[in-house]
């Protein structure tokens, strides 16, 4: 092993002047299988190195083909990707397409994103269409996403829509596009969702529009829950994550329970409902469990009186009725068997919430007295 030019790259390093040590030198070190630590030091040299000097030992570290040169080459792809010239997309390009070791060619691929302007662009889309690798696809969708260029986003979008393209990619080009920011990217994830036909592509695009804050996203969800011309299963999503958002309005969710018919979307309201903290919520579960209870008796109760006094009991009273609307806090009715049931209002109701959430449908709490 050559000693003088590994000693000189070390006193290099250690008297602060990397940058200056001779290109031959760091070359010769960047050679070496052994003293990583002296490799690595010779990269960060390159990396303050010029241009002109740095990129033709980076192209000859990045040539090497043997088992050593792994994690160098890794290296070596991120300084290149510093080191933004014309050569620097061809370079990077080059490696996705002929190193041998994954983890290096991903790296490459994963630099392209960083690097500005429509050649990068370009270069990703080659992989994202011409590879015979998914793992390098994945990454080049995700570059793409990161470019930040209106072409990236463009290209992203056009892939996401080909019907030619294996769902899986499809599907992550569909999340990614879900955690842009701009109304376009919602506008177009909303329209795609009427064009696709697989079930979990729709999928994806629900949870995608429901990453964003907007106000159109959460009314487009509203719309897709309330859509009886849609799966039942994509509905019921589609209300989970409306349920899920900071902004909440339970008159909403109590709109669409009126209007559904389904009884399956209808528990699901209610159990959201339950899993909320705002004082809305809890009034619209009590509302709805006293106006159910009453249009359960006028179709189900062989005995108008008994019916009418289990309404009562659990808070309600018949629709028109001169003293509509639930007993006061703490009222006690008597019940069969020495139990007594008192109504909590809905101020209490907050404060059982937790047991709420697991029975959404009692607002009637025991108690022994």
């Amino acid at each position: 092993m050559r000693l003088f030019p590994i000693i000189a790259v070390a006193g290099g390093i250690a008297l602060g002047h990397a940058a200056d040590m001779p290109a031959p030198t760091l070359s010769v070190a960047l050679q070496q299988c052994e003293e990583s630590e002296l490799q690595e030091a010779a990269m960060n040299a390159l990396l303050q190195m010029e241009t002109e000097h740095a990129m033709p030992i980076l192209q000859r570290v990045l040539a090497r083909r043997d088992d050593c040169s792994v994690k160098l080459r890794r290296k070596a792809v991120f300084v290149v990707a510093q080191h933004e010239t014309e050569q620097t997309e061809e370079i990077l390009l080059e490696v996705v397409r002929t190193d041998p070791d994954v983890g290096v060619r991903e790296q490459a691929v994963f630099w392209l994103s960083q690097v500005e302007g429509d050649q990068a662009v370009v270069a990703l889309d080659s992989i994202l269409n011409e590879s015979a690798e998914r793992v390098l696809q994945e990454k080049a969708i995700f570059a793409l996403s990161q470019h930040g260029s209106a072409r990236a986003g463009e290209l992203l979008r056009d892939y996401a829509a080909r019907a030619d393209a294996p769902e899986s990619l499809r599907e992550k080009a569909i999340f990614w596009i879900g955690n842009g920011e701009s109304s376009a990217d919602l506008a177009y994830l909303q329209d795609l969702y009427g064009r696709v036909s697989s079930q979990r592509l729709k999928e994806k695009i629900i949870f995608a529009v429901s990453q964003s804050e907007a106000v159109e996203s959460r009314d487009w969800l509203l719309g897709v829950a309330g859509d009886e011309a849609e799966p039942l299963s994509l509905r019921k999503k589609s209300l989970f994550w409306v349920t899920q958002r900071d902004e909440f309005d339970a008159g909403d969710l109590a709109a669409l329970y009126e209007r559904t018919a389904e009884r399956e979307l209808k528990e699901q309201i209610v159990f959201g409902l339950s899993q909320r903290d705002e004082p809305e919520a809890v009034d619209q579960l009590s509302r709805g469990w006293r106006s159910s209870c009453w249009r359960s008796l006028a179709r189900r109760s062989p005995n108008e009186n008994d019916g009418a006094k289990g309404c009562e009991r659990r808070g309600g009273r018949p629709p028109g009725s001169p003293a509509g609307g639930a007993p006061g806090p703490g009222t006690v009715h008597r019940r069969s068997g020495g139990q007594r049931a008192r109504w909590t209002g809905a101020h209490e109701l907050r404060g059982q919430g937790r047991r709420l959430r697991q029975r959404p449908q009692h607002i009637l709490l025991p108690q022994h007295g």
